[in-house]
Formats: structure tokens, sequence, C-alpha cells
């Protein structure tokens, strides 16, 4: 696998990532802006109306025929908050030429003229969206912002997220809100599309067996030729320094058989090397089976049917996230508590250490199985401005020491203990002491 990268205008990139290990090309698009609370909920919409047609593909239906008669290639779009930053992201997946049954065809260009054409020339009927379509989707985003209690791991992961950044960007909902949702009509969403394609860091990914002329190929592209020059508005994610907070806890009723615990804790690195320090702690505290939380609060103490943690660097936080019986709230917070002490100590083996790093470096070696995995990888990378190799990644986490892990425990602050319990267990909950 090998990787470049070039800057075609100026905040607007193309990533290449030459691999003879699929059978297909994936190109992907990714816009990226800061998530604000003016912005978001016309981001997901604007996300939602660019697939359902473009000029020359007015509708899905016609997309779906395009695709089909390009051997069954496929689309996709997506919408992720990431850190700060709020990004619109759209896929497409068709097959390598040197697999078609005739040599005439050029699939990749066609490939990146159907995907440039979905993001960067949109359906425009009476100088904004089509109306019809603003309308269907509004009712369908509407709907994913209702059901956000449906999953209620999800939602106790978030209302955590919530309680711990509030009046804050990373606090906000990556779907928006149903009153702000209300507001946007046709027009006004096409405005914001303007000001999203002329302000947003754009990023092209391309995956798969080519090479340096697929450069060409974009750059000649009419939709790419029409992009102006911008000054990238969004975050680049550097190491942050948090303010110290009072412990606090959330309890929150819902009709919930299970009870869910999520703990965030804020992390103060003294230098970016410690972010490799960081993700062994994470796995020894709960990333892998062999984890302190599954063994000590799941197995040992038989206290949660699901637990683990989960480290998100981008915020330097770590989320501790157990699904229990109500009435073990306590116990298993106690018990969380000693495990975080314990690692404050020291109070874990060599093996501990080995397990969790061969389960972090099975997993970086495995970035490069998936391609749209290799391409978070660097998208990654280029929202931290912080280029490393995948080699050089495994020998960083390689080089982790006891010591380097014992002082990440010692880092680590408790922000927000949230609790998801049922109406009936009011009085068997009582706050932690």
């Amino acid at each position: 696998m090998q990787y470049k990268e070039k800057e075609l205008k100026k905040g607007i990139k193309l990533h290449l990532i030459q691999t003879e290990k699929f059978k297909t090309n994936l190109i992907a698009v990714f816009l990226t802006l800061p998530i604000t609370r003016e912005t978001v909920t016309k981001n997901a919409l604007l996300s939602a109306v660019l697939r359902r047609g473009s000029k020359n593909m007015p509708t899905l239906i016609q997309i779906s025929q395009e695709l089909e008669e390009m051997y069954g290639a496929s689309f996709d779009n997506g919408l992720d908050k990431t850190g700060d930053n709020h990004v619109l992201k759209f896929y497409l997946e068709s097959i390598n030429d040197k697999f078609l049954p005739q040599n005439d065809e050029n699939m990749l260009k066609t490939s990146i003229e159907k995907l440039l054409e979905i993001v960067f020339n949109p359906l425009i009927e009476n100088g904004g969206f089509k109306e019809e379509y603003i309308k269907q989707e509004k009712e369908n985003i509407k709907r994913i912002i209702e059901g956000k209690p449906d999953n209620k791991a999800r939602y106790a992961f978030d209302r955590c997220i919530e309680e711990m950044y509030k009046d804050k960007p990373y606090g906000l909902y990556k779907y928006g809100y149903i009153e702000d949702l209300e507001k946007i009509d046709a027009k006004s969403l096409f405005e914001h599309y303007k000001e999203v394609i002329s302000k947003a860091k754009i990023n092209i990914f391309i995956s798969g067996d080519i090479n340096e002329d697929t450069i060409k190929l974009v750059e000649e592209n009419e939709n790419i030729q029409k992009l102006a020059d911008r000054n990238a508005d969004y975050y680049i994610h550097e190491m942050e320094t948090k303010e110290k907070v009072q412990e606090h806890e959330v309890i929150e009723e819902m009709d919930v058989t299970q009870g869910k615990i999520v703990i965030g804790l804020d992390l103060n690195l003294e230098n970016e090397e410690q972010r490799y320090d960081a993700l062994v702690y994470n796995a020894i505290l709960g990333g892998t089976a062999s984890s302190k939380m599954f063994q000590e609060v799941r197995e040992k103490a038989s206290l949660a049917y699901t637990a683990g943690s989960s480290y998100i660097r981008y915020k330097s936080n770590i989320f501790i996230k157990c699904g229990i019986e109500i009435k073990n709230y306590e116990k298993t917070v106690k018990i969380i508590k000693k495990q975080l002490e314990d690692m404050k100590n020291g109070v874990f083996s060599d093996e501990d250490i080995e397990n969790a790093k061969n389960s972090i470096i099975s997993t970086i070696r495995s970035i490069d199985d998936e391609q749209d995995t290799e391409i978070t990888y660097f998208f990654g990378q280029e929202l931290t401005n912080h280029k490393i190799s995948l080699e050089d990644y495994m020998k960083k986490i390689e080089n982790v020491t006891k010591e380097d892990i014992v002082k990440i425990g010692n880092l680590l602050t408790m922000n927000t203990i949230y609790f998801l319990k049922n109406h009936e267990a009011t009085k068997e909950v009582q706050p932690c002491k």
C-alpha cells in the first residue's frame, strides 16, 4: 500500500491510496467544517438532500440506474461528528478497470465524475433545492432525532457527552434539533450549501489499484475546476488543556429494563506522544475482553451485562460504559472507581500490558484490510495534522512502558457519572458518594 496526497487548490486535497488488495476502487468526498448550533441541523438535512439527485441524475432511480450500468457500483453517504467538526461523507465503490470484461471503458473516470456530480452539481429548482426532497428528508431527519432513545446504550453515551460539553460544540447532536429543522426551507438550505462548498475543508480519497494519472482525472473534472481556493474553516484537533471540573452525577429516568452507566473522564496530556500511552491504558482498563472492566466488573463481580471503555482522542476523553441491573448501580460505580485507582497505582501485570498491545497492534494491522478503514485512518491524520505510517504507529505502541501507563492514570480526572434507569427504581438508587 502506498499513500500520496496533493493539494488541488487551497483547502482542497486529493489523497491517493494505491493498493492491489481489492478488486474495487473506493472514492470518497469529505466536507469538513466546525459543528455549531446554527449549522448542525442544516448540515444533516443537506447531507440527506444531496444524495437524492443531481443536475444530471435528478432522482434516486436515475442514480441507481447509472450505478447498475457501472457493473453494480454502489453509492452511500454519512454524517459524522469528529471532535468539534461536522463531516459530510459521500462514497462510491466500483469495480477496478482491470476486472472489466472489455478494456475500452474507464470505470475509474466514470466513478469520479458521478460522485463529484452528486456532491458539487446538485439538483436546483427555482433558486433552491427540490421542495419534495426537502419535505421528505425533513421528515426522515425528524424521525432520527425522535428515535434517539431507541438505542439506550447510544442514548446514554450521547447524554453523558451532552452533560460534559454543555453549550460547547462537542455536546451537539450530529443530526441536529427538531425546532431548527422547522425553520429550513428549499432556498435557505441552498444558500447554506453554497456557504459550505465555498468554506469547507474538502478531502477527496481514492483507494484502489490506481496510478498517478488518477490525479489528472480529478484535476480536470469540471466540478473541481469550478471550486475556488478557500481558507478552510475547520478544527485541527491538537492537544488541549482541560479545565478541572467538580465531579458530578446525572441520573435520568426512562422506561428501561437495564440500567446504563456512562462515566466520562478528562485526560490532560502533557505531550502528543502520550496519545499512544492512552491507547494502551484504555485497552487495559476496558478496551478488550481481558480488560479490568470486563474481568472485574462483569466476570468476577457479575455486576454488568456489558462493561468496557473507549478513548476519544479528538477530545482527550475516556468513557467507561456498563449495562447493569439497576439495583447494582452503587456497587458497580464503587468497583469502577477501584479499577481506576488500581491503574493509578500500577496494579496491573506485564501480561495485561502485552495483551493490550497485541490487541491494538492487531487492529492497526487490519487497517489496510478494508478500503473505508484505510480512508478513515488517513482522514484522522488530516484532522490532527499528525502524520504517521502504520509501521511507526505499531512501534509507538510497542514502546509504551508501565510507567507511561501509570502516568496516564494519574492525568485522568472524573468529570461526569451518567446513569439511565427506570421510573420504578427511584427509591433503590441513591446518588454515589
